[in-house]
């Protein structure tokens, strides 16, 4: 089964080195660049998707903004990986894929839920998240969103079983 990587801003902040955002995540789990930059090898080497979400590019594009220092070079490379994830540059999933889940049915789908959502503390850029990882799982991938939030982490769609295949009788 194919895998796609769903990148989450907390971790984006990581890779990218904003400053004052150099990790994540609860003591028991915590994020940092090496933690990450393992992570990331180890799902390069096993061919794995990333997919970079709306939601992402504009937080981590906020927090970039908001840094003290930094802000051309962070800028930079967050621009290098939209290009990529726009030119759907190996490893990087197409972000003309997530187009779906901005039509009209879908930003009313997205309000419909968005106040019982909000009442769980799951933000709006979450719940765009939670949206893109049930799009994948729904086209038979498995889905890993990487992030810090173990909030948002909990809504990461549970991989189906793969069922054995019967051999053919000889």
């Amino acid at each position: 089964m194919k895998k796609v990587l769903i990148i989450d801003t907390s971790i984006l902040c990581i890779w990218l080195k904003v400053p004052g955002m150099d990790d994540c995540g609860p003591d028991d789990d915590k994020w940092n660049k090496q933690r990450l930059d393992e992570k990331i090898q180890r799902e390069e080497q096993a061919r794995t998707t990333f997919v970079l979400p709306l939601a992402s590019i504009i937080e981590t594009g906020n927090h970039i903004s908001q840094a003290a220092k930094g802000r051309w070079e962070c800028g930079q490379q967050l621009a290098e990986l939209m290009r990529m994830s726009a030119n759907e540059q190996t490893p990087w999933a197409a972000f003309s894929e997530q187009s779906t889940l901005w039509s009209p049915e879908k930003l009313i789908q997205l309000a419909d839920a968005w106040p019982d959502l909000a009442v769980q503390k799951l933000s709006l850029g979450d719940a765009t998240i939670k949206d893109v990882a049930e799009y994948y799982a729904q086209m038979n991938f498995q889905v890993e969103i990487l992030t810090g939030d173990q909030g948002l982490k909990a809504y990461e769609p549970v991989t189906p079983a793969e069922l054995p295949r019967r051999r053919a009788r000889q």
